[in-house]
């Protein structure tokens, strides 16, 4: 049986058996009608040729997600090519390369400022609370949750230690572990702000002990967390998709570019490996990258 129709009752395989929707379809048949252009004959491939293929597709500048594609529909045409051919398949152990994390996406000072500034409403005093957790978010780089976990007797016992001012924090993650991250100048003020100005007003005679609270007076909930800081977003005009993560990410973007060191930065964010945090040294590498080659004389082609 000709090589062709291996591909095409390959396909139908797909389609009748699997149920593989038309689009994916599409792209098995391209992925696997190029690699018959190199591999006409399937059962003469190799492990080692099928390294060096993937090569070549990365030197076409293929997304690793589109290689990792490739290589799972190539792998499983072999598989079935092996089978109507009635000859081993040499590959069956081949795994597809692992697709590269996303870096995080950071925002611009100028975007972080915007976005603070767009918290505060004028006549809406429950955006001191806004303007307090947004603040909160960008100065400790502290996740979502650990900052609507926040306890008004922790801050007191720091602030009592520290002198009766709130200059950091204590953060619970991942595991219930803590960490004490400092708090800047303008979070500081924002977050007095809020709790000698509002948060009374908010609790009434309730005893609670979480620091930022909803106009009932009870815990604030991670959604209204992301739905202020995707409000403000709007106010500001920020086109890109904002959550409170995007502060975590910018904050850790901004330490780096600012000379901070990286086990600074992993004990900051509460990353048990250092692994974890080089993620974003691969976004200030970029921007040097950009920088270099638009500033070097010998840089440009």
């Amino acid at each position: 049986m000709a090589n062709t129709n291996f591909k095409e009752e390959f396909l139908a395989h797909l389609g009748v058996e699997k149920g593989l929707s038309k689009n994916t379809l599409l792209a098995y048949s391209r992925d696997v009608s190029r690699f018959l252009i190199e591999f006409p004959d399937p059962s003469l491939v190799s492990m080692k040729s099928l390294e060096e293929y993937v090569v070549t597709l990365r030197k076409a500048n293929l997304a690793e997600s589109s290689i990792s594609r490739a290589v799972v529909a190539i792998r499983n045409y072999l598989e079935f090519a092996a089978k109507e051919g009635g000859f081993l398949n040499p590959i069956k152990d081949f795994k597809p390369p692992r697709i590269p994390k996303r870096l995080p996406k950071a925002l611009t000072i100028t975007e972080v400022t915007s976005l603070i500034e767009s918290t505060l409403i004028e006549g809406e005093l429950i955006t001191l609370r806004d303007r307090a957790l947004v603040e909160l978010l960008y100065a400790t780089g502290g996740r979502v949750s650990e900052i609507i976990n926040l306890s008004m007797s922790d801050i007191a016992k720091i602030a009592k230690l520290e002198g009766g001012e709130i200059t950091s924090i204590r953060l619970f993650g991942k595991g219930n572990k803590y960490r004490i991250v400092p708090v800047g100048r303008f979070a500081q003020e924002a977050l007095d702000q809020y709790l000698i100005r509002l948060r009374p007003s908010l609790i009434k005679d309730k005893r609670v002990d979480h620091v930022f609270v909803n106009t009932r007076g009870s815990k604030l909930s991670r959604q209204s967390a992301w739905s202020i800081v995707q409000n403000s977003a709007i106010r500001a005009n920020l086109k890109s998709e904002i959550s409170p993560h995007s502060l975590r990410h910018s904050f850790a973007t901004h330490l780096l570019d600012g000379g901070a060191d990286i086990r600074t930065v992993q004990e900051l964010l509460g990353h048990s490996s250092v692994t974890t945090t080089q993620i974003y040294t691969l976004v200030t590498i970029d921007k040097l990258r950009e920088s270099y080659s638009q500033a070097h004389p010998r840089a440009r082609k």
